[in-house]
């Protein structure tokens, strides 16, 4: 069992060890979260809207070593690692100002019957968060949940620990009553444990199919409410009349995010056979202009992945793609290379059978597929288990039509790389799950939504 270790990807030096929570204190942990739950709930919404507004200015304050820590830990460039910060303060500034309008009980009265539906809070929320963005996708389920008045156990993947511990320190310094947020520092088989304890109401993941379904079984069999945010294979499609180096520039620069590690990252290149040459040499032309190297420099565009075994694991997605027939394009590599970096890659001639058709790649590599029309290019973009999002670069606005209406997936962008966003709703279908993060809609996620009639006869 890998323990709870903190690894710089890119100089292999170790930052931070500790071993995982004892039974005794796994328990203390679920106790303090249920006791301050019920004092929580008949907290006053204006006092958690303003821990809230706090938590922003908390963030913006702690902006680069927040940054700073993130790369150390996971490798992301220190200028991908500073948006991601900012864009958590957008998240609290957007949620601080609309939880009072989306959380206000709904008057519903006819005749002498009076209702109302009000959002009540429902307990104890277990998060289960990657290492990818270890701030934003922590505080996209936290700051709703904290809102509606639930109280939040993260467990973090074991390689950021030092992100969750200052995650945690962040909801203490803004105002958060002790307990309220808590880190629970637990591996995959205390997670049963704690999803069997009755006062853990729900649980938020966000990782990949494995691991959702895993804790979907889990939580399913205790029937706790789920939102699961997994893996994807998102594809990319490109037409004719689309802007080809424009589309180029977006191709690349959305599949190599965050170093390749996104789920929502655009992974199959589906192009129209009559711009696929020029779409191809736009695309070299974009990555060989990069640089990749230290994620502290301020000039690189690429860092290394997060850990090694993630490199081997996509090192032999690669190689059986290959012997399977697949071919590489072009690969990329590095003068001084570290063990964590993956050759940026383009593979091109992907058949049914290989794992670069059906498995999602999580690093630097472009998938190319050829297609003879929007009708192919959309059966191709749904053979897939996965739904997460997707991205059609067309002028075309029948093509557009069509896409948006036949594509499936949680989310659908038209000339635009698919991006997550507070003011609109989040989360995929099919095999990438259920339920939805972000908006409105992820503000209730976590809530019972209770229908109350008073008969006044």
């Amino acid at each position: 069992m890998r323990p709870i270790q903190s690894l710089n990807p890119y100089t292999q030096e170790r930052l931070f060890q500790m071993p995982f929570l004892a039974e005794e204190a796994v328990g203390f942990v679920l106790d303090r979260a249920w006791e301050v739950f019920n004092r929580h709930k008949f907290s006053a919404l204006s006092e958690r809207i303003l821990v809230v507004k706090v938590l922003g200015e908390a963030l913006n304050a702690d902006k680069r070593l927040l940054a700073t820590v993130m790369t150390q830990e996971m490798g992301k460039p220190l200028a991908e690692a500073v948006a991601e910060i900012e864009k958590c303060i957008v998240l609290c500034n957007f949620y601080s100002s609309r939880a009072s309008t989306w959380l206000k009980p709904r008057i519903v009265s006819e005749g002498i019957v009076y209702a109302k539906v009000e959002y009540v809070p429902l307990g104890v929320i277990l998060g289960i968060m990657p290492w990818n963005f270890p701030f934003w996708q922590v505080l996209r389920l936290a700051v709703p949940a904290f809102l509606a008045g639930n109280t939040i156990l993260l467990k973090h993947a074991p390689n950021v620990p030092l992100c969750a511990l200052k995650l945690e320190e962040l909801f203490l310094k803004a105002g958060a009553s002790p307990g309220t947020y808590q880190n629970i520092f637990i591996s995959e088989a205390q997670v049963a444990l704690v999803l069997a304890d009755s006062r853990v109401r729900g649980v938020s993941l966000t990782g990949s199919e494995q691991a959702g379904k895993a804790v979907a079984a889990l939580a399913g069999n205790h029937l706790k409410k789920q939102v699961l945010e997994l893996g994807g294979n998102d594809p990319f499609v490109i037409m004719p009349s689309a802007q080809i180096k424009e589309a180029a520039h977006w191709a690349m620069k959305s599949r190599l995010i965050n170093n390749g590690q996104s789920c929502i990252a655009a992974k199959r290149f589906i192009v129209h056979e009559a711009v696929y040459d020029e779409f191809l040499r736009a695309l070299k032309a974009e990555i060989a202009a990069l640089k990749i190297g230290d994620p502290f420099d301020p000039s690189v565009h690429v860092g290394p992945l997060a850990r090694i075994d993630l490199v081997e694991g996509l090192k032999k997605q690669l190689d059986e793609s290959v012997t399977q027939g697949a071919t590489i394009e072009a690969q990329y590599t590095y003068a001084m290379p570290h063990p964590c970096f993956a050759p940026i890659t383009i593979l091109s001639g992907i058949k049914k059978g290989m794992p670069a058709y059906h498995e999602e790649l999580f690093g630097p590599v472009f998938c190319l597929f050829k297609v003879q029309s929007v009708e192919e290019a959309i059966a191709l973009a749904n053979d897939s288990v996965y739904g997460l999002g997707a991205s059609v670069w067309t002028k075309d606005i029948n093509e557009q039509t069509l896409c948006e209406q036949s594509i499936e997936a949680g989310s659908v962008f038209i000339n635009a790389i698919v991006k997550s966003n507070p003011s609109l709703p989040f989360g995929g279908v099919k095999n990438s799950g259920y339920g939805r993060e972000l908006s409105e809609e992820g503000l209730r996620e976590f809530c019972n939504v209770k229908t109350i009639v008073v008969n006044r006869g």
